[in-house]
């Protein structure tokens, strides 16, 4: 065990040794490379930070409106079964940040702890699902892509689908909620 865990700490310096040498024996001018790299993802950093900031206001709103707590009132009565309520407002918010659904997901488990059922289907979601809205509004808006209708459709059906997908997988290996 000691073995994987010195290789999986020297892994990152051999990859980033590993490709500067490969990129040397090539003939490719590393520095000007990774200089000219670098200024690029400055310029598209710039380009994303409206898109951000607009994000971050947007979700900011949603949740100080109270607008995902009367959102997972209105939803939780029709699957209750399926999800405990407390990890209702991750499945709800986890489209649309990660860092707020995570924000969810440690409330569930300190509430409840790991080995809780909803503490295992709250871990489950946050690994299986993404942030759509986000990468649609940052990554697209960032390249200039506007029509976005259906890639938001089929992101936000995955992230239905996915959260699904860990209730039934959590039940499957874990057994029913109880």
């Amino acid at each position: 065990m000691n073995v994987f865990f010195a290789l999986s700490a020297w892994m990152l310096p051999i990859f980033f040794v590993g490709t500067v040498l490969w990129a040397a024996l090539r003939r490719v001018p590393v520095y000007e490379t990774f200089v000219t790299g670098a200024k690029d993802g400055f310029e598209t950093a710039v380009r994303i930070i409206p898109h951000l900031v607009g994000m971050m206001v947007a979700i900011r709103v949603f949740r100080d409106s109270g607008a995902l707590e009367w959102i997972t009132g209105l939803v939780a009565q029709w699957i209750s079964g399926i999800f405990p309520a407390e990890v209702l407002p991750m499945v709800l918010l986890r489209p649309i940040s990660g860092t707020g659904s995570l924000t969810y997901m440690i409330d569930v488990l300190r509430t409840h702890g790991g080995d809780s059922w909803a503490g295992r289907l709250a871990s489950t979601i946050q690994g299986s699902t993404d942030t759509t809205l986000y990468v649609i509004t940052v990554y697209f808006g960032s390249v200039g892509i506007r029509k976005v209708r259906y890639a938001l459709k089929v992101g936000l059906l995955s992230d239905l689908v996915s959260a699904a997908a860990s209730a039934v997988a959590v039940w499957l290996v874990f057994g029913p909620p109880g």
